[in-house]
C-alpha cells in the first residue's frame, strides 16, 4: 500500500503517524485484465485508487465505437463522478488494462478524510480544480488541437503509457483513427530525424 500512503501523506498532508487510520475508508481489490470495475447502466460506488496497474474509462456510441476519456496508472484515481455524486446510472465502462492492485475508496472518503483531517479540505479542493482544468484543457483540446498537438499532450500526460497500451487504444483517447496516428508518429519521426 505504498502509493495510497504516500498520496495520503505527500498530496493531502496527513500525518505519517495517522496515515494507516485511512485504512478504514478504503478497501483493497485485486483485479484481472479485462475485468471491469463499471459498466454502462450500473451505479459507481466508488473512487478508485490505482496502487498498481492501469485501468481505462471509455464510452460505447450508439454505432459501437469505443472513445477513452481516460487512463488510470499508478497512483491515478478514476471514478465517474456523475454517477457516484448525483446516483445516476453510468454511461462509461471502468476496465482493467493490465492485471491491477486496485483500491475502492468510498463514495465519502473525502468528505470522511475533511472530517477526520480538517487541514486536508484545501488540498482536496485544489486536487478538484486542476481536475476540473485538466478536463476543460482536454475538451478544447478535442475541438481545437491539430492531432499532433493533441497526441504531444498525451505524452506529456501520461509518459510511460505508450509502452503499456496497444495502438488504438492511445488512437482512440486522441480522438483519431489508429491509421491518423500512425501518421502522426511517422510525421514526428520524420521531423526529428531531420533537426537530428
Amino acid at each position: 500500500m505504498e502509493n495510497i500512503e504516500s498520496y495520503l501523506s505527500e498530496i493531502l498532508e496527513i500525518p505519517k503517524e495517522a496515515v494507516t487510520a485511512c485504512s478504514n475508508f478504503y478497501s483493497p481489490k485485486k483485479v484481472l485484465k479485462n475485468e471491469f470495475l463499471l459498466r454502462d447502466g450500473d451505479i459507481c460506488n466508488g473512487t478508485y485508487f490505482v496502487e498498481k496497474g492501469l485501468l481505462r474509462m471509455y464510452s460505447i456510441d450508439k454505432n459501437g465505437k469505443e472513445h477513452i476519456i481516460q487512463f488510470a496508472p499508478e497512483k491515478w484515481l478514476i471514478s465517474d463522478r456523475s454517477s457516484l455524486y448525483f446516483n445516476e446510472k453510468s454511461k462509461y465502462y471502468i476496465e482493467a488494462v493490465e492485471e491491477s492492485e486496485i483500491l475502492l475508496l468510498n463514495a465519502d472518503f473525502f468528505t470522511s478524510i475533511n472530517l477526520e483531517f480538517p487541514n486536508t479540505a484545501e488540498n482536496n479542493d485544489l486536487l478538484l480544480q486542476k481536475h476540473i482544468r485538466n478536463l476543460q484543457n482536454r475538451v478544447n483540446s478535442l475541438l481545437s488541437d491539430t492531432a499532433e498537438e493533441r497526441y504531444m499532450s498525451f505524452i506529456k500526460m501520461y509518459p510511460d503509457i505508450l509502452l503499456r497500451v496497444p495502438q488504438w487504444m492511445v488512437a482512440s483517447y486522441l480522438g483519431i483513427t489508429p491509421e491518423s496516428l500512425s501518421r502522426v508518429r511517422k510525421e514526428l519521426a520524420r521531423k526529428n530525424f531531420q533537426t537530428s
